[in-house]
């Protein structure tokens, strides 16, 4: 058969004011928007079993098994930009309506699907709130007492083109927030799956604040060598293989090409995050140091990281040159430096290159500063030992 009926839950998102965003910066909005998909909403798909169908330009459908893990993915991506938009201006933020049905769907030989369940869960995002999410009756029956957000009956409503009114309820998400303190953001931590964990609330099971509890109180219970109370009281120690990647300086001349760098920071900060045992900040808090002219060692004892990568991108017609150096935050000594220049055919192309070669080669200088540092431990622990190896 060349098609297929079933019953699926289906998201449906898109990006509020996209052709205004586009109109103001094209190129920043596309850089933007690439990112966001890499490090922040196609490993929350992932994790949630979602399948995307389809992209529309500045919009996404979505298919999942399970109406739970819509919501719950939904729910994951709207607080994530929370983060994203702390502290930018209205017009700047990148804000997602989304909604959630649960219905009959055709899927076709090519895996794309088609029916009223894809054509409700489209109407009914058209109603819901920037940063918000909306369900059909039928999506809420089966989330209303697995998930702890309460949703709010706003009523039969009137969907375009569809026969019957739905009932619809609703769940205002993503309010942009205030600027966070470096110390308070989230920082981006390599899970065990090897893709960059999702951005999460304080509360959430994937918050960083209570993996970071969690930690501690394993390292008390696994440490032959230390007591927790050393521990706390070496609590300004930094964590080893911690990076903050610093905003990128556009030496172009051209604020124009701001994007360029912004860019390469937020993809070489995804990619830093997948090292094994890295912990690295958030780009939101690595963001708040931009244009500003900090020390290395200030900026370590800020953060709490070992390692500080800065650099620059210069743009000269059609070529694009990087520089980047790894700086110790503790002896403020440079372990790491290299350029990279090559021509700008392809922009995103380039981009994609420079950021994996950048993360190949300052990935393994990485690891032979650890296993330098392992070398030196008066008292080594696991990932000393683990470190030495590698190196």
């Amino acid at each position: 058969m060349s098609e297929t009926r079933k019953i699926a839950a289906i998201l449906v998102a898109d990006v509020v004011g996209y052709s205004r965003l586009a109109g103001a910066d094209e190129e920043r909005t596309l850089a933007r928007m690439r990112a966001l998909r890499s490090d922040l909403i196609d490993p929350i798909i992932s994790v949630h079993h979602g399948r995307i169908v389809k992209r529309t330009g500045d919009g996404s459908i979505i298919e999942f098994r399970s109406v739970v893990d819509a919501v719950r993915c939904a729910i994951e991506v709207q607080d994530g930009m929370v983060e994203r938009n702390a502290g930018l201006p209205s017009e700047r933020r990148i804000e997602f309506r989304a909604a959630i049905h649960l219905g009959d769907v055709v899927e076709e030989a090519d895996g794309d699907l088609m029916g009223d369940g894809v054509n409700v869960a489209a109407r009914l995002e058209g109603i819901a709130e920037p940063g918000g999410l909306v369900l059909s009756e039928d999506a809420w029956r089966h989330v209303r007492d697995k998930v702890k957000e309460t949703f709010v009956d706003i009523g039969p409503q009137s969907l375009k083109n569809i026969v019957e009114p739905v009932r619809v309820y609703s769940l205002e998400l993503g309010r942009p927030a205030e600027a966070k303190p470096p110390l308070a953001a989230a920082a981006t931590v390599k899970p065990k799956s090897g893709k960059p964990a999702p951005t999460a609330s304080f509360w959430s099971p994937r918050s960083p604040a209570l993996a970071g509890v969690a930690a501690l109180l394993l390292l008390a219970a696994a440490g032959g060598w230390r007591t927790l109370g050393e521990r706390l009281t070496k609590s300004a120690q930094a964590a080893h293989l911690s990076v903050v990647v610093l905003p990128f300086a556009n030496l172009s001349g051209d604020p124009s090409q701001d994007y360029l760098a912004d860019g390469v920071t937020e993809n070489l900060t995804t990619e830093l995050s997948r090292i094994n045992g890295s912990f690295v900040i958030a780009r939101n808090t690595a963001f708040t140091y931009k244009d500003r002219n900090v020390d290395a060692k200030e900026i370590g004892r800020e953060l709490q990281v070992r390692y500080v990568l800065e650099g620059s991108v210069q743009r000269d017609q059609n070529r694009v040159r990087v520089n980047a150096q790894l700086v110790d935050s503790e002896s403020g000594a440079h372990l790491w430096a290299d350029r990279f220049e090559e021509d700008m055919v392809d922009l995103f192309k380039l981009q994609d290159e420079v950021v994996a070669r950048l993360a190949h080669n300052l990935g393994w200088s990485l690891v032979y500063a650890e296993a330098a540092n392992g070398v030196r431990s008066a008292n080594p622990n696991a990932i000393d030992l683990a470190m030495r190896g590698f190196g």
